[in-house]
C-alpha cells in the first residue's frame, strides 16, 4: 500500500470510529431520552459541533494556523470527555441490561423515566468527573518521592537523589514554554544529585519548539542531566533532537553507560534508545552493548523510557530500571488498556531481582486532563542495603 493510501485508510477509520461515537452519544442522551424541542436540536447541533472539532483542531493544528490555539483548548477537552462519557455511558447500559432481565421496563411510561433519569446521572457524573480530570490535568506538578534499597550501592552514596522527568510533551497542542519554565524550577528546588529525563519531552521538531524547550538549559544538579528518547522523539525528529539536547547541558545517552561517582564510591547509569525505535536507520534498543565489558559488582540504574524494558533489564543484572510511557493510564480505567500492552503501568515494582519504577508522567498528551493518574516529577533516593 502507498504512503497515501496508508493515510487516507487511518483517516477512514479514525472518523468513522470518531462518528460512530457521537451517534452512541446522541443515541443514548437525545434518542432514548425523547427529549423535548429545542433541547432536542441543541443538543444534536452540540453533538455535530463536537464531531467535527477534533479532525478540525488537527487539520488547523498541522497547517499552523492562527486559530489552532484557540480551537485547541476545547477540542482536547473534549477528547478526554469522549473517554470519560464512554465510560459512563456503558455502565449505564449494563444497569439498562440488567433492570430489563429482571422485568422491569415493561411499561413504556416507566421505560421513558427509566431511560431520561439514567440519561441525567450519566451526564452529571460525566460532567463532574470531567471537571475533576481538568483540574487535575492542569494543576502544578507535584512531587513524588520514592525510596529504593539497592544491594550493591556504595555506602558512601546511600541518600543519592535522581530527580526523574517523563513524558512532559512540550509542543503539544496546550503545553508550552511556561510549563517547562514551571518545571525547571520545581526540580531545581529538590537539590538532585543527577536529573533523568527518560523519553517523550516533545511533540514537534527543533526548530518549532527550540524557544520552548529553552528553559532545560536552566537545570541544575551535581552530576548533570540524562536523557533516553522516547517514541514520540521519533515521531519529532529523533537525530535532530539528539544534537540539538547537548547545547543544553543534557547528555544523551544511546545504549550506552556511563560512571556516576568516582572510584569505589560510584555506580554505572546506563540509556537506551526507545523500543519503537527498531527498524529506524540508525536506531534502536541495544542493552548488551550498553553494558558490554561491565564490572557485574556495581550497581546499574538504566534509563528506559517503556517498562518493557524491564525483561531484557532483569536478565543483565540491572538493579534499577527508570521509565515512563504509560502516564499511569493518565484517565482511569483507561490503565487497563495500557496493561495489555506494558507489564508495569505506575509505582515501584519488582521483577525478578530488578525493581522498576514508572513514572505516571510530567506532563500529558492530549487532553489536558487526568483522572486517578496525578502528574508527577519523581524525586527517587537511592539507599545502601
Amino acid at each position: 500500500m502507498s504512503r497515501l493510501g496508508g493515510i487516507v485508510l487511518f483517516l477512514v477509520f479514525a472518523l468513522s470510529i470518531i462518528g460512530g461515537l457521537h451517534y452512541y452519544f446522541w443515541a443514548r442522551l437525545v434518542r432514548d431520552t425523547a427529549l423535548p424541542a429545542p433541547w432536542r436540536q441543541l443538543a444534536t447541533g452540540l453533538f455535530w459541533f463536537l464531531g467535527f472539532s477534533m479532525p478540525v483542531s488537527m487539520v488547523l493544528w498541522r497547517s499552523h494556523h492562527p486559530l489552532r490555539g484557540l480551537v485547541a483548548w476545547p477540542a482536547f477537552i473534549w477528547m478526554g470527555m469522549i473517554l470519560i462519557l464512554s465510560m459512563v455511558l456503558v455502565g449505564s447500559d449494563v444497569v439498562k441490561l440488567a433492570v430489563r432481565a429482571g422485568g422491569g421496563l415493561r411499561d413504556p411510561e416507566r421505560r421513558l423515566m427509566f431511560q431520561r433519569v439514567l440519561g441525567a446521572a450519566a451526564a452529571t457524573l460525566s460532567a463532574g468527573l470531567g471537571a475533576l480530570a481538568l483540574r487535575e490535568g492542569t494543576k502544578r506538578v507535584g512531587v513524588r518521592n520514592v525510596d529504593v534499597v539497592l544491594p550493591r550501592l556504595p555506602k558512601a552514596l546511600d541518600g543519592f537523589t535522581i530527580v526523574q522527568i517523563t513524558d512532559v510533551h512540550v509542543g503539544g497542542q496546550t503545553l508550552h514554554r511556561a510549563f517547562i519554565e514551571e518545571i525547571v524550577a520545581t526540580t531545581n528546588a529538590l537539590g538532585a544529585d543527577l536529573i533523568a529525563v527518560t523519553g517523550d519531552l516533545v511533540d514537534g521538531s527543533v526548530d518549532a519548539l527550540r524557544d520552548q524547550v529553552a528553559p532545560l538549559g536552566q537545570l541544575k544538579s551535581k552530576h548533570g542531566t540524562f536523557f533516553v528518547t522516547g517514541n514520540h522523539e521519533y515521531y519529532a525528529g529523533a537525530d535532530e533532537w539528539i544534537a540539538h539536547l547537548p547545547s543544553l547541558g543534557i547528555k544523551v545517552l544511546r545504549n550506552e553507560r556511563v560512571t556516576i561517582g568516582s572510584g569505589d564510591d560510584s555506580f554505572d547509569l546506563a540509556g537506551v534508545d526507545d523500543y519503537n525505535s527498531r527498524g529506524v536507520p540508525g536506531h534502536g534498543p541495544n542493552l548488551a552493548r550498553a553494558l558490554h565489558g561491565r564490572d557485574d559488582s556495581r550497581e546499574l540504574v538504566l534509563l528506559a523510557h517503556q517498562p518493557r524494558a524491564i525483561h531484557e533489564a532483569a536478565a543483565s543484572g540491572v538493579g534499577l530500571q527508570l521509565s515512563g510511557h504509560t502516564h499511569g493510564g493518565q484517565i482511569w480505567p483507561w490503565s487497563f488498556a495500557v496493561r495489555l500492552q506494558q507489564p508495569y503501568v505506575a509505582g515501584l515494582a519488582r521483577h525478578k531481582e530488578t525493581q522498576l519504577y514508572v513514572s505516571r508522567g510530567t506532563g500529558y498528551w492530549g487532553p489536558p486532563m487526568r483522572l486517578g493518574a496525578p502528574a508527577e516529577i519523581t524525586r527517587i533516593r537511592l539507599h545502601a542495603a
